[in-house]
């Protein structure tokens, strides 16, 4: 890793809005910073900051064409919260179970508590 990349990581830089709709923007395509910079109420220099960040962490790559450097989305640093999200999801799973379940009865049952891991356990022991 390289003392740029270790500056941001992953969860740091997709925290800001603007950096996840700057992500958003380039998931289609290449563009410059004077076009990104269009799509927000602030001013370049504000954008560019943004992208520096992005940058660090590694989810946005650049490339100089002339005098314009364009950005692009690398979605490769994505992957560790995809793994951070998937380890949590199957605690929302059981509960949307749970009120599925709630939901699609006739109402007279009561909510049933949610599961937690030790109840997981005790079912698969």
């Amino acid at each position: 890793m390289t003392a740029t990349a270790s500056k941001h990581d992953v969860f740091q830089a997709v925290a800001d809005p603007t950096r996840r709709q700057l992500l958003k923007l380039l998931s289609d395509q290449e563009m410059p910073v004077t076009v990104l910079s269009s799509h927000f109420p602030m001013s370049r220099t504000a954008v560019s900051k943004h992208l520096r960040i992005l940058s660090e962490a590694g989810l946005v790559k650049e490339r100089k064409v002339g005098r314009e450097t364009r950005y692009r989305l690398d979605p490769g640093p994505l992957q560790e919260l995809k793994d951070w999200y998937s380890y949590f999801e199957r605690f929302w799973e059981n509960k949307m179970a749970a009120l599925q379940h709630f939901v699609e009865s006739d109402g007279s049952e009561r909510f049933p508590a949610p599961l937690t891991l030790v109840d997981k356990e005790k079912e698969q022991n």
